[in-house]
């Protein structure tokens, strides 16, 4: 038996299981179709892989060598050019940005440099998965409340989900450090309106409670919706942590670049966790990203704007999805934004175990992605254990895909419709 002292520390215990590591080896086992991960199937526009092209052959040797800690300066000038419009204030690009290893390190920062031992994050419900261990791993205790359906019926909108006002109200107390929240939301689709978000920020005001805002799919909203950031409603620009990703904004999920904006003394923390723990990211990627962003504010609000086009690109796919899940008696809900899709499944004859340890998501996926070849994820994943219950009927699935990879998809569905 292996000493105690060579274990792993135990403030990890309990969060070493992670989701995308499961069914990312299933998918890869089983050569399903992934329309589990959030990752596009098809290249990203020619100017960012050129950016990135030009940048390792450039004549300046110093692009290859480390940058400075905080973000490469011409990459923050850029991220300043352009939310300081959208915040409708000037932002510093030295002290007000932090430039992280994708948006998960600017959460971790947010987590690590923000939230005492003892203190308690509110997070809103589904959420992404990293939240709860992060928060738990900080000494830090996670405080849940669901969005919840409020109507039934052959489909459903992502607006449809909804806080209740109370609830979210008693969640708040004297050790309430953190809230966060998604928007728009993965994996809901959920772009929540300014009602909504004054409702979030009246509770972070009154209770004096710091808002971490992921807000990586902000440039993905559909006909009807807009995305308005709660860093810019009044009183909460001093204590809201925006959180952006390169690899949602240009489609280069492998680049792992993020950032985080806010307020200097707010950043200052996060920057402070960073220098102590990946210190920088790689010059080459962010001098590409920053050429990226460069070209975009330029011909932001333009129909050629890659904010504007990926959109408009991503709709035709939503709706030819929820089409076929409909189609196969599935009840999707239609996202407002981002480029998930979750549907449930409880009308169909699916065979599940009630004695499993497993909840009828994770049974379902697995059994679609052995059997039927096509990878979607169990969104109880998203959840607390207390929760849980509340996606056991559904699964997630990701449409930034090519047309042909969702139509094989639609095609398999189907068929399996027909056999049931």
């Amino acid at each position: 038996m292996a000493s105690s002292k060579l274990q792993m520390a135990k403030r990890l215990e309990g969060t070493d299981k992670n989701v995308w590591v499961e069914f990312g080896r299933l998918t890869v086992e089983n050569k399903a179709l992934n329309l589990g991960q959030g990752f596009p199937d098809f290249f990203p526009p020619d100017y960012v892989r050129d950016s990135l092209l030009k940048t390792v052959s450039d004549e300046n040797p110093f692009l290859q060598q480390y940058t400075r800690s905080y973000g490469h300066p011409r990459l923050t000038k850029a991220l300043a050019q352009t939310y300081s419009p959208i915040l409708k204030r000037e932002i510093d690009p030295m002290d007000e940005i932090l430039v992280t290893v994708g948006a998960y390190g600017s959460l971790f920062c947010a987590v690590q440099g923000l939230l005492n031992p003892g203190e308690e994050a509110i997070i809103i419900e589904p959420y992404f998965d990293c939240y709860e261990p992060m928060v738990k791993v900080a000494g830090g205790t996670p405080v849940f409340v669901p969005l919840r359906p409020t109507k039934t019926g052959a489909t459903l909108s992502s607006a449809d989900w909804k806080l209740d006002p109370e609830e979210l109200a008693s969640k708040f107390n004297s050790k309430t450090k953190l809230l966060f929240f998604n928007n728009p939301n993965n994996p809901l689709g959920k772009v929540f309106l300014q009602e909504e978000l004054q409702m979030i920020a009246d509770l972070c005001i009154k209770h004096d409670v710091i808002c971490v805002a992921d807000e990586v799919y902000e440039w993905m909203t559909y006909p009807g919706h807009k995305h308005l950031k709660i860093a810019t409603l009044p009183g909460m620009w001093e204590r809201t942590v925006t959180i952006g990703s390169a690899g949602k904004t240009f489609s280069v999920t492998g680049w792992k670049l993020g950032w985080s904006v806010g307020p200097k003394n707010l950043i200052h923390a996060l920057q402070t966790m960073h220098q102590n723990c990946v210190y920088t990211c790689p010059t080459p990627i962010q001098e590409a990203v920053a050429r990226g962003f460069e070209l975009e504010n330029s011909r932001f609000g333009q129909p050629d704007c890659y904010f504007q086009s990926l959109a408009s690109e991503l709709l035709p796919k939503r709706n030819k999805m929820g089409e076929f899940l409909a189609e196969v008696g599935m009840v999707p809900t239609i996202p407002e934004g981002g480029y998930f899709m979750i549907a449930d499944f409880s009308k169909l004859d699916v065979k599940t175990d009630p004695n499993s340890k497993e909840s009828k998501d994770f049974q379902f996926v697995k059994w679609l992605i052995k059997n039927k070849k096509v990878a979607g994820i169990p969104p109880s994943a998203f959840y607390s254990q207390g929760n849980k219950h509340l996606a056991e009927n559904l699964i997630r699935f990701c449409f930034i895909k090519e047309d042909k990879t969702i139509d094989q998809a639609g095609e398999i569905l189907r068929q399996w419709k027909k056999e049931l």
